[in-house]
């Protein structure tokens, strides 16, 4: 067992401790949960990233509530298997399979453009994608820093092209944050890092726009009447294929990150599976006392894990005049605004 996971361990078996103290003996602190889904017959779903891991995670329990799907991936072999087992769990699903490249500002607008033609509304956007920690700076098709262009830049222009459609769904939007947002804030004066490149600074940077962008996009909403709601979450720590070996990314072995995530895991110190790290998103995007404006995450030790319940905000996307600012910024940066009727 690693260093780091005994002292985590330790930690989350005190604290638990107390816990049980405070709500007394025969109370046990628990940290798996169900979200109960509402009914979601009739109504579309887009989600982003999900061939795998959690976005897959999420698509197959908004199958099995009835939801109809769109899938936008990047992949469309890993695509097609992801559809294939939907199917094979919620028979008759009704799944649409669109490729879109996050790295690609018009790959992003030919999907979008698809959907706006098809001209069904949205009722449900979880922007889930993302891309994590490249050894080496590297850059979208557009010119971007990777991590920057992709987890967030891309969802602010799929979600920007997408607002007719959101609109008239009465769309609820959740965008995925991490617990890396709460470590760094947006480096404004190097966005793209091309002065100094730190992989997980850059991340942390993404992760933080995402959930700023989740919290403006409900400021908005609410000041132009666009019948949209839109909130932001975050899955814990969970081991995923975010951090195994990626030849594409630079890596061609399993990071020591994974491996570690992986020994805590099988301790049940983090989310075991994907489908424990999509319970916050879940919830956040379909359950009935889930709000616009709020943060979701896992209410377990140190958030890592656990039932979702909502979070404070982290301290780097509080301020309200910042979140303005990475508005305006990103929609220069995309060529796209949100329009205002």
């Amino acid at each position: 067992m690693t260093e780091p996971c005994i002292r985590l361990q330790e930690r989350a078996r005190v604290e638990e401790q107390q816990q049980r103290r405070y709500l007394g003996k025969e109370t046990t602190v628990g940290r798996k949960s169900q979200v109960v889904v509402p009914n979601m017959k009739g109504r579309l779903a887009v989600i982003t990233g999900a061939s795998d891991g959690i976005g897959y995670a999420l698509a197959s329990r908004l199958a099995r509530a009835g939801a109809d799907l769109v899938l936008p991936v990047r992949n469309l072999d890993k695509g097609r298997r992801a559809v294939e087992q939907i199917r094979a769990l919620a028979p008759g699903t009704d799944i649409e399979l669109l490729t879109m490249d996050l790295s690609s500002l018009q790959s992003v607008a030919d999907c979008a453009e698809r959907l706006l033609q098809a001209g069904r509304p949205i009722n449900v956007l979880i922007n889930n994608a993302g891309v994590m920690s490249p050894p080496h700076r590297q850059k979208t098709a557009d010119g971007f820093e990777l991590q920057w262009g992709t987890n967030h830049l891309a969802h602010f222009a799929l979600s920007a092209r997408l607002l007719p459609l959101l609109k008239a769904g009465g769309a609820r939007v959740t965008t995925q944050s991490s617990v890396s947002a709460q470590m760094n804030g947006i480096n404004w004066n190097d966005l793209n890092f091309e002065k100094s490149y730190s992989e997980s600074k850059a991340y942390s940077q993404s992760k933080v726009a995402n959930l700023m962008f989740g919290l403006e996009l409900e400021r908005r909403s609410r000041a132009a009447g666009w019948g949209i709601s839109s909130n932001a979450s975050h899955p814990g720590v969970t081991p995923t294929n975010l951090l195994r070996a990626q030849p594409h990314m630079g890596r061609s072995r399993d990071t020591l990150g994974f491996r570690m995530v992986e020994t805590c895991s099988r301790l049940g110190l983090l989310n075991r599976t994907a489908e424990e790290g999509m319970l916050p998103a879940l919830y956040a995007a379909t359950h009935p006392q889930a709000e616009g404006g709020k943060f979701y995450g896992p209410s377990g030790f140190l958030h890592l894990s656990g039932a979702p319940a909502e979070q404070k905000v982290y301290r780097p996307a509080r301020d309200a005049d910042e979140a303005a600012r990475l508005w305006d910024v990103s929609e220069k940066l995309v060529g796209v605004q949100f329009a205002t009727r």
